[in-house]
């Protein structure tokens, strides 16, 4: 089996978020959303079982859509995307507003949101579906062109997160592993890439949020620095060519 086909399929990027009875918000990337009827406007959403948002949404029965736009980062995404807002509040530094149910809705690097109220849910296994009712929806955004997994992968050269419905074991991805094979080299220029979430440590740029400075090689990092995106520690990280 070709497990390449699987990517022709297009997507977009999309945060789903969602409350709890407590007013606690959380919300997780997700690049499986999709309309399912016309009149009236219901949408589907795939959330991991484990995920802290698919547990919000059950308890809610509400969940919101905040569109991405294409030149959003890897430093927004990355909290969204790679790690658990068990951990962290994903909310305490991004934009963002309360909808008319009180869900909340990121508006940050959004062109367009749809708010949603739960009418269904499916079993898929690792995954619940989620299919809500439109109440609201609002373009923030005219100009800029949403952002597409396809543009995720090949342009941001993200990776998917453990969770994610698309999830495939890195060591499987062949493409990458020819992209991104290590190499034993003492080359202090040599690019390091996260097989996590796909940042890039570039020893020219360094890493201002951790006061690395530019000209700081990779081999010279302190053994408990980490991931500035995802969190992860240097084991995780491959030499590029």
């Amino acid at each position: 089996m070709e497990t390449g086909a699987f990517f022709k399929i297009t997507y977009g990027l999309y945060i789903v978020s969602s409350l709890n009875a407590e007013q606690k918000y959380n919300g997780h990337i997700s690049n499986t959303v999709f309309q399912v009827t016309a009149n009236p406007p219901r949408f589907a959403v795939a959330s991991h079982k484990e995920n802290l948002t698919t547990a919000y949404i059950r308890e809610s029965g509400l969940f919101s859509i905040s569109v991405l736009k294409q030149e959003t980062g890897m430093g927004f995404i990355g909290p969204w995307g790679f790690q658990s807002g068990k951990d962290i509040n994903k909310f305490a530094k991004v934009n963002y507003i309360k909808g008319k149910s009180g869900v909340p809705i990121v508006t940050e690097n959004v062109i367009a949101y749809l708010e949603c109220n739960l009418e269904q849910t499916i079993d898929t296994g690792s995954h619940i579906l989620f299919i809500g009712k439109v109440s609201d929806a609002k373009i923030l955004d005219s100009e800029s062109l949403p952002l597409t997994y396809s543009w995720y992968r090949e342009v941001i050269k993200g990776l998917s997160p453990e969770k994610a419905p698309t999830f495939t074991n890195y060591a499987k991805q062949q493409d990458k592993i020819d992209e991104m094979e290590m190499k034993n080299s003492e080359n202090k220029k040599t690019k390091h890439r996260c097989l996590v979430c796909g940042y890039v440590y570039d020893p020219q740029e360094g890493d201002p949020s951790k006061n690395i400075s530019p000209g700081t090689a990779f081999e010279d990092l302190a053994d408990d620095w980490t991931c500035p995106v995802c969190g992860v520690g240097k084991k995780e990280f491959m030499a590029e060519e």
